[in-house]
């Protein structure tokens, strides 16, 4: 079930004219609440318009980095992190040749059928978590 939007200029920013891209920033959407159901220790996560786009934050304990959903140039759409967080190499060390990335800020998708729970909300609870656990190790 998907939570209600924040506001409705949120629920705008999900009205995108490709179905498919709309379909799978909803999955996502579902994929960070049920996530952030999981993972107490990140606290509330609110739901905010950072650059026009669906924006995912810990306001209260303050222990992540901000996500947001929206649609790149190169791909239907996209999870965005901070680019200078260690998010995407760490996840892309954790589960190579998986995904698609721009550089160290997205997970490109073009179908929402490439949206894995299990390995994508991985991604989500190390983003909510990111400044209270500890960073991989990634072999060089």
């Amino acid at each position: 079930m998907q939570p209600p939007f924040a506001s409705d200029q949120i629920k705008a920013a999900f009205d995108v004219p490709d179905a498919s891209a709309q379909e799978g920033l909803l999955a996502l959407r579902r994929l960070i609440f049920d996530t952030a159901a999981q993972t107490p220790e990140a606290g509330r996560v609110e739901e905010a318009l950072r650059w026009g786009q669906p924006s995912y934050l810990t306001p209260e304990r303050k222990t992540g980095s901000a996500i947001r959903l929206g649609v790149p140039k190169g791909a239907r759409f996209a999870l965005f992190v901070h680019c200078q967080s260690r998010l995407i190499p760490e996840f892309a060390a954790a589960f190579p040749a998986w995904d698609r990335f721009e550089g160290t800020r997205a997970v490109l998708f073009d179908d929402p059928a490439e949206i894995e729970p299990l390995r994508h909300s991985w991604l989500i609870k190390r983003a909510l978590t990111y400044r209270i656990r500890k960073p991989l190790e990634i072999p060089a």
